[in-house]
């Protein structure tokens, strides 16, 4: 069937498996055209080795989820990637530029943006003004040209404008004027992800999207996810809901005591003894497992937000 034929998310996923399917399902597997390449990075805590990945490659235009285990160091690879926590080692390139030292608010300027597992909306501005302030590039934030509104007003027009465009497609356009902290969890992991897209990534990070969300806006926030590969951008993502995974990934990458054990399709991924194992403990008696051939369908996170009611 031509890519035409198919309906939209059918032939932008069918566009990524072509692209990783000759790729070895193996830790640290090079890809056709990787946008971001990390190698060798370690992060130690004390006598802990928090972060050891010799490499990874995250593949353009596809969804990749990162998973593993709690404590596998997922949250602690993100905050080295996107500029929140320094490395004791290695080096990381984003389109083949680096991004060794270069400060968290600069690594979003260059499209890289990430969201949080507990949401970071500022809760005492409105919703509007949160979103204008995702906005990159505000000639406002100069305080002399502040001074004359004739040289930025146009400009906050126009981000207004995309402002209000977000808030609508992510249904939050009736909360336009709220605070903020009025919001419920779920509605404020829509607003942090509607304000990521203020910058125009072209990669998006998102920290546990769906932890504490209750089953209503979970599957709002899927078709977000899904949407942003539509638009051309390429999403890393952590989660430990192995049914999300399975429906909006297109690559896996599994992590456990801060190293990368296995690549590959959810499915790959899901039956590997390695990935079973790193969940639900080796067996070491060599006595068959009955429940060998079984994934855990979600792993809660140890400190996500409670389900909220809606």
């Amino acid at each position: 069937m031509p890519d035409e034929a198919l309906a939209p998310e059918g032939a932008a996923r069918l566009r990524a498996t072509e692209a990783l399917r000759d790729v070895p399902r193996e830790p640290g597997a090079a890809k056709p055209d990787p946008i971001l390449v990390a190698d060798k990075v370690v992060r130690r805590f004390g006598g802990l080795t928090a972060v050891n990945v010799g490499h990874v490659e995250i593949p353009r235009g596809a969804i990749t989820a990162l998973i593993g285990p709690n404590g596998a160091g997922k949250t602690t690879f993100f905050n080295l990637l996107t500029g929140f926590d320094s490395p004791d080692e290695g080096a990381w390139t984003f389109n083949g530029d680096s991004l060794q030292g270069v400060p968290a608010y600069k690594v979003a300027r260059r499209g890289m943006v990430r969201t949080f597992q507990l949401t970071k909306a500022l809760s005492r501005l409105t919703v509007i003004d949160n979103m204008r302030l995702g906005a990159v590039g505000q000639k406002g934030e100069s305080f002399w040209r502040a001074l004359i509104p004739g040289l930025w007003q146009n400009q906050e027009n126009e981000i207004t404008d995309r402002a209000d465009e977000l808030l609508a497609r992510f249904k939050l356009d009736a909360k336009r004027d709220d605070f903020a902290g009025s919001l419920s969890g779920g509605q404020r992991k829509l607003l942090e992800m509607a304000r990521a897209l203020m910058v125009e990534p072209e990669m998006v990070m998102l920290d546990e999207p769906m932890a504490g969300v209750n089953p209503a806006l979970t599957q709002s926030l899927l078709g977000h996810v899904k949407d942003l590969r539509e638009n051309g951008m390429t999403v890393l993502f952590v989660e430990h809901d192995m049914d999300m995974v399975r429906d909006i990934s297109d690559w896996a990458i599994v992590m456990a005591q801060g190293q990368v054990i296995a690549e590959g399709t959810p499915r790959d991924v899901m039956a590997d003894p390695k990935v079973i194992d790193a969940y639900l403990g080796a067996h070491h008696d060599g006595a068959p497992d009955p429940h060998a051939d079984e994934t855990p369908a979600a792993i809660p996170a140890d400190d996500a937000e409670p389900t909220e009611k809606e």
